[in-house]
């Protein structure tokens, strides 16, 4: 049986309280996703696991951010919402940021930061690309220049994101989730912000090179003399002349991460369902963050799917549902609902 999910955006615990009961039969999931701010202490997460199993919720989806998360005099936030959620009868799923590591008006405190230690590794988008260039990848101007522009194009980007081209990179994330299913006993793991920002992103030196290294050994060697002569006065050479295949480059190296996260976490815990949230329509998906979720599908790199969906009218949000539901091919269908919380039953009664 196909399952959807209800999964409301990161809410109050006064919010979850507030919601009448859920009752559904079988497998539905009925999720809550749970930012770390609400896991400041026992009492807080007891409160919260309460709350939700008292509005009906029977999963919870709760965010982990590494370093950020690591137990601190005694108090193991993680480890205490699962204690106390599978005490309850409730599911916990791993809520990980795969590519981006802050969000668009913040820089993290803790110099430890992946920001802070491999700045090499983050995307740049190609608009301050050539300046950056010129800038020592560890200078503090560096980092600045680039947290200034995300800040003010939160249109065009939500944060700063680590390349999955660069194998470093792409390691680090399966070596966060590897150590993450380790530690905790979860039921899932659901990947968020698997994706570019926007097409525009990924001009690093490190990112370019990365791309030139792997496309030489396909080309003749006139057009490897040509592009290389041409690289010499002008560092975008390669994906300027290729716009096509620097495009399928990137694409291919995402799904290639979500392939390697999804063997790392059944490595560990087999039965563990492995989700990702999604751009809702596929050809936007592709267009405009290289995010192939028909592929990761067809392949079965993923258990469930989790697509965000826009608007406020129940009506073609579920159509919208129905239509991902043919695409997923019987696997649960896990639907986000951002919208007011008057608009939950009106969906919930609309989606198959």
């Amino acid at each position: 049986m196909r399952r959807t999910l209800l999964l409301l955006a990161p809410l109050l615990c006064a919010m979850a309280a507030a919601l009448p009961p859920l009752h559904a039969a079988g497998d539905e999931v009925r999720a809550l996703w749970v930012r770390r701010t609400s896991l400041e202490s026992e009492d807080a997460i007891r409160r919260m696991v309460t709350s939700a199993s008292t509005a009906g919720f029977n999963t919870l989806f709760v965010q982990a951010e590494g370093d950020a998360m690591a137990a601190a005099q005694g108090f193991d936030p993680i480890g205490e919402t699962i204690l106390q959620a599978h005490a309850a009868g409730m599911r916990v799923h791993a809520w990980v940021d795969v590519a981006r590591v802050t969000a668009p008006g913040e820089l993290p405190f803790a110099r430890t930061h992946v920001v802070y230690q491999h700045p090499e590794w983050l995307m740049v988008p190609r608009t301050i690309a050539a300046e950056l260039l010129a800038i020592d990848t560890h200078s503090p101007d560096y980092l600045g220049r680039l947290a200034r522009w995300t800040r003010a194009n939160t249109d065009r980007a939500d944060g700063l994101y680590i390349s999955p081209l660069q194998p470093d990179a792409a390691a680090h994330v399966a070596e966060a989730v590897r150590d993450l299913v380790r530690r905790y006993a979860v039921d899932g793991v659901y990947l968020d912000h698997v994706q570019y920002p926007a097409l525009e992103f990924d001009y690093g030196a490190k990112s370019m090179a990365a791309f030139r290294d792997f496309l030489r050994g396909q080309l003749s060697l006139d057009e490897r003399q040509r592009l290389d002569a041409m690289e010499a006065i002008d560092p975008f050479a390669y994906p300027n002349e290729l716009p096509e295949q620097w495009r399928l480059f990137r694409q291919s190296q995402l799904t290639a991460l979500i392939a390697r996260l999804r063997t790392t976490v059944k490595a560990v815990r087999p039965a563990a369902i492995v989700s990702a949230a999604v751009t809702s329509d596929p050809s936007i998906a592709e267009r405009d963050h290289l995010q192939d979720w028909r592929t990761w599908v067809d392949n079965n790199f993923l258990d469930a799917l989790s697509p965000i969906v826009a608007g406020n009218d129940a009506a073609k949000i579920a159509a919208q549902v129905s239509e991902i539901a043919a695409f997923a091919a019987g696997r649960p269908v896990w639907v986000p609902i951002t919208n007011p919380l008057a608009a939950l039953a009106r969906v919930a009664n609309r989606v198959p």
